[in-house]
């Protein structure tokens, strides 16, 4: 098992988490150093595995990868239905519910992707954004 792997590979696995858990899995299993790996699509749009899964609302890949250890953030948190997390980010830092995610997709984006899994994430955004 080999911990090197080029930016090429670091792009596979981003990539590939937008829907493939099983090439995510390959990839992980030969490149474990890849967990947190993040890709710059360009011009500072940098996204990690995490948050391919977070905004394309692959719960699956998303627990595979928090699973793994990756960094759970506030956009996985609202696809994920975590509200308490969600909650206490934007309590500590309200202007946070303004922050783009990868791609610019806004908070609310990421928790709708969650489907009914993320209802209560829904509601509350919605409630604190007037």
């Amino acid at each position: 098992m080999s911990e090197t792997h080029t930016p090429e590979t670091v792009k596979e696995f981003v990539a590939n988490a937008h829907g493939d858990l099983n090439r995510v899995k390959e990839l992980l299993e030969q490149y474990p150093g890849l967990l947190n790996a993040a890709w710059d699509w360009g011009g500072g749009d940098w996204e990690t595995a995490l948050g391919a899964a977070a905004h394309t609302g692959q719960r699956g890949i998303a627990e595979y990868l928090l699973g793994q250890g990756a960094r759970i953030d506030l956009f996985a948190a609202a696809m994920l239905g975590k509200l308490a997390i969600v909650r206490a980010i934007l309590e500590d830092d309200p202007q946070a519910l303004h922050a783009p995610g990868p791609h610019g997709f806004p908070l609310m984006a990421h928790a709708k992707a969650g489907g009914d899994a993320a209802g209560e994430v829904v509601r509350y955004l919605e409630a604190i954004a007037g």
